[in-house]
């Protein structure tokens, strides 16, 4: 017996959506499939305690050994899909539509004189149209009521019209104006025919252009001051607006077609593909993929076609496939499908309507299967033991790096040059020691000059305040200088400002205090040697040191020619790709943010008749406000648009604005920044 608390999905994961599920035992047979207004309430109440639930349910969850869901837009789209996986899998546990039927149709009698509507289960006979499957016959019956007071067909049994013919007297729809009573002679066989198929037009999902006869039929009898139709024109609109609702229709009847979306980030992509065949969802694939550098949506599209339809021939090849982009190749690709199929094939991107809907559809459920998937290697314990363990062998560690430090630089063409640095403990993000920094010592584009400075700096603050605590490495000198060097505050990115003392209440060494046992740098052989050379500097010869470079993925560590190349596939990498990504994320939005800062406060904004767009053309001509600061007024002028009052203007203000001369700390000579929002250390 499976306890349900080892499979049981993390808070936030399930979504608050519509939505069908399925559980699965140990050999990934499926057990129970059910559906949800709500998937979230719904599944988290199968995960309280065992003795709450009902006996059958508590053997269902106790046989199982995961669960997992498809998002869906509507209700009526979770139940038609819930109807698929029950007759595709034959869980053992679903007894709600277990029985010697099959699921019900509304189907209309065409191959009989005069047709009828009604409840149809089993085999699909000849002559008759058939609309479904719905999972209640209530439902049905539900709709049809709606319809009839706009298409009374007959829905009398054989035996009733029969009867009704020979006394002459209709039943009770006939009075009361849901059936055309056909039996007493009110309609010939044409007219019923032609509601009848009508009614089945309607159904097959052409509402839109029947919905707008009957609207000028209502305002032609509205103008005519016919008001008693009118208003029986108005309520038959309502009627069928509500059955619409009712029995919502996923496509148009006889629809066959392939959604394929697709939900990624810089590091995976994920795959989700719909079948629809007769206008409903037959069937579901999806799977995630390690994103290839360099590849696009449209480049994974190509490859999804290629994975489903590689080995498909025949009817297994839609006539229809939706995706979210083109490949590149797109008429090859087209070419391609049509050979498999034999006919031809439209590939295409939905533009609009109930195709572009149950795209969006697909794509939620994408971006779902790849949060998911990221959300289950990252929480996963075992995961995440592994891939320390991977980290420590690919790089010759003496034990897992139980914390990892990821620094990066980010400017926008030499301007604004700052840096991020971010924590992982035990796999998991730390953000509370997360800390940026500003590069204030030179200008320019020189990413190992930055490294060298932040990783120097982090480092001794580090050594500084072990010196402040008594507790130096073994072996390990106090640094030169360090002995009554200032401690600035330092920000994190939760805000806030550590205080004193260096301890926390838990023992834990605060801010740098605490070395990591792996640090990386975003870049590959000469930042991994500025860094390392930072290390040497400051006596430091027990911190790992590798580089992660984007364009391969490769592991460079220090003083060695080659790269270490790790699978695609290791969790050591994956755990290594996400600490870069978010050292650059965080530095990149502290870049930004510096940027506009610096334009809102810009000096130009005090220059009289200055406007954006002129300003925005100085900043372009010149590159920054710095160099525009140097510029003289005859080469402002050559700005177009710019005349020499205006230069002269501009010259005045940034005279005016000139930045204060920088702190510069005593006792280590660097200069200090003073920015409300950074850790500059």
């Amino acid at each position: 017996m499976a306890d349900p608390s080892s499979y049981r999905p993390k808070p936030g994961q399930i979504p608050d959506s519509p939505g069908v599920y399925k559980f699965r035992d140990e050999h990934r047979r499926v057990i129970y499939v059910g559906k949800a207004k709500s998937l979230r309430p719904r599944l988290s109440s199968y995960f309280q305690d065992l003795t709450n639930l009902h006996p059958r349910t508590r053997t269902m969850v106790t046989t199982a050994a995961s669960v997992e869901w498809t998002v869906v837009s509507t209700e009526v789209e979770a139940l038609q899909l819930e109807y698929s996986w029950i007759k595709e899998f034959d869980p053992r546990f679903n007894v709600k539509y277990r029985d010697d039927k099959s699921y019900p149709y509304l189907a209309v009698t065409l191959n009989e004189e005069f047709p009828r509507v009604q409840v149809m289960r089993g085999a699909k006979k000849k002559g008759v149209r058939y609309f479904g499957p719905y999972g209640h016959a209530w439902a049905i019956r539900e709709t049809v009521d709606l319809m009839l007071r706009v298409f009374p067909v007959r829905t009398c049994s054989a035996g009733v019209f029969k009867n009704a013919a020979r006394t002459g007297r209709p039943c009770l729809l006939g009075y009361i104006g849901k059936c055309s009573a056909p039996c007493v002679g009110r309609v010939t066989p044409e007219e019923h025919r032609e509601l009848a198929e009508e009614f089945c037009d309607f159904m097959a999902g052409r509402t839109g252009a029947y919905i707008r006869r009957l609207e000028k039929q209502m305002t032609a009898a509205a103008e005519d001051m016919e008001y008693e139709r009118a208003g029986r024109l108005r309520d038959d609109i309502g009627a069928l607006r509500r059955a619409m609702e009712k029995s919502a229709v996923v496509l148009a009847d006889a629809t066959d077609a392939d959604l394929i979306a697709v939900a990624e980030d810089e590091l995976e992509a994920a795959v989700q593909i719909f079948h629809v065949r007769g206008g409903r969802v037959r069937g579901q694939r999806g799977w995630v993929t390690d994103k290839v550098e360099a590849v696009e949506t449209a480049g994974l599209v190509e490859h999804a076609l290629q994975q489903l339809y590689g080995e498909e021939r025949g009817d297994s090849v839609p006539k229809e496939v939706l995706v979210p982009a083109l490949p590149e190749e797109a008429e090859a690709v087209t070419e391609w499908l049509s050979e498999r199929r034999g006919a031809q094939v439209s590939l295409r991107i939905p533009q609009r309507g109930d195709k572009k809907d149950l795209m969006a559809t697909v794509a939620r459920n994408a971006q779902q299967a790849l949060v998911l998937h990221k959300t289950k290697r990252a929480s996963d314990l075992t995961t995440r033991s592994r891939a320390l363990e991977e980290i420590a062998e690919a790089l010759d560690l003496d034990s897992a790096p139980l914390r990892i430090e990821c620094f990066d630089i980010s400017h926008l063409q030499g301007d604004d040059v700052v840096a991020s640095m971010v924590v992982f403990e035990d796999g998991l993000a730390r953000k509370s020691e997360y800390r940026r920094f500003q590069i204030k010592t030179f200008e320019g584009q020189d990413d190992v000059r930055s490294m060298h400075e932040v990783i120097s700096r982090r480092f001794r603050r580090y050594l500084h305040e072990r010196e402040q605590t008594g507790e130096w490495p073994e072996q390990q000198p106090a640094p030169e200088g360090a002995e009554g060097e200032s401690a600035p505050e330092t920000v994190s990115e939760g805000g806030g400002v550590p205080a004193s003392p260096l301890v926390e209440d838990d023992g834990r060494p605060k801010r740098f205090a605490y070395p990591p046992q792996l640090l990386v740098v975003d870049g590959g052989q000469p930042q991994v040697a500025a860094a390392k050379r930072a290390l040497d500097e400051l006596g430091i010869d027990d911190v790992a040191v590798c580089g992660l470079a984007k364009r391969l993925e490769e592991v460079w560590l220090p003083d060695d020619t080659d790269p270490v190349v790790l699978p695609r596939s290791s969790e050591g990498l994956y755990l290594l790709q996400r600490v870069r990504d978010e050292a650059h994320r965080f530095a990149i939005t502290y870049q930004r943010a510096k940027r506009a800062k610096r334009i809102r406060t810009s000096p130009l904004d005090d220059v009289p008749g200055l406007g954006e767009s002129r300003k925005q053309a100085l900043i372009k001509h010149f590159g920054s406000v710095k160099k525009l600061r140097q510029a003289t007024i005859e080469q402002i002028c050559e700005v177009p648009g710019l005349g020499r009052k205006t230069a002269e203007a501009v010259v005045v203000a940034l005279a005016k604005a000139a930045p204060p001369a920088p702190a510069v700390n005593t006792a280590t000579g660097e200069i200090m920044e003073d920015n409300e929002g950074s850790a500059d250390d």
